[in-house]
C-alpha cells in the first residue's frame, strides 16, 4: 500500500484513513485530481457498511466544544473551526453551542456537523436549532452530506492552499 497516498490523504475524513486506504485500492498507481478523490472518496463512504459510517460520523467534533477549548481538534479541524469564528464566541454563544451539542447528541448519538468553513456562527447555532427537528435518518444523511462537502473543501484546500 502506498503509504504516502495514506498519509496525505488519509486525514480528508476525520479520523478515518480507511477511506483513503480504499480509494488506493481503487486507483493503483493511477493520479487522481481533487475532484476525482472527491468522487471516490464519498463513493467509499456511502457504500460502507452503516456501523463504518456511524463510526465516521462519530469521528467528528463537536462544534466549539470542549475539544477545541483543550487545543484538541486536528489541524483541519481548527482551522475550519476558526474561519468560521467559532474561537471568537461569546460566553452566551459558547453557552449555546454546549446546550445545544448535548441536545443533539442525546437525540441522535453522534456530533452535529456542518461544513463551517464559509459559515458565521449565527449560520451555524441557525442550522443547528433547525436541524435538532429533524428525524434520526434524514439526520444521519445529512451528517454524511455535510462529512462530503467538508471533504471537498480540504481537498480543494490541499490543491490550492491560500
Amino acid at each position: 500500500m502506498n503509504k504516502d497516498f495514506v498519509s496525505t490523504y488519509g486525514g480528508i475524513y476525520e479520523h478515518s484513513p480507511w477511506v483513503a486506504e480504499r480509494v488506493l485500492e481503487l486507483l493503483g498507481d493511477d493520479v487522481a485530481d481533487s475532484e476525482l478523490l472527491a468522487t471516490l472518496m464519498a463513493d467509499c463512504v456511502d457504500n460502507a457498511s452503516l456501523e463504518m459510517q456511524l463510526e465516521l460520523i462519530r469521528a467528528h467534533p463537536d462544534l466549539a466544544g470542549k475539544a477545541q477549548v483543550a487545543g484538541e481538534l486536528t489541524a483541519d479541524s481548527t482551522e475550519e473551526q476558526a474561519r468560521a469564528g467559532l474561537g471568537q464566541c461569546t460566553a452566551d454563544e459558547f453557552g449555546k453551542f454546549q446546550a445545544l451539542n448535548a441536545a443533539y447528541k442525546e437525540k441522535f448519538e453522534f456530533p452535529f456537523i456542518m461544513a463551517v468553513r464559509e459559515s458565521t456562527r449565527v449560520e451555524i447555532l441557525t442550522a443547528f436549532e433547525h436541524r435538532l427537528d429533524n428525524e434520526y435518518a434524514a439526520e444521519f444523511e445529512t451528517a454524511l452530506e455535510e462529512i462530503h462537502k467538508i471533504a471537498r473543501l480540504r481537498l480543494a484546500a490541499m490543491e490550492h492552499p491560500s
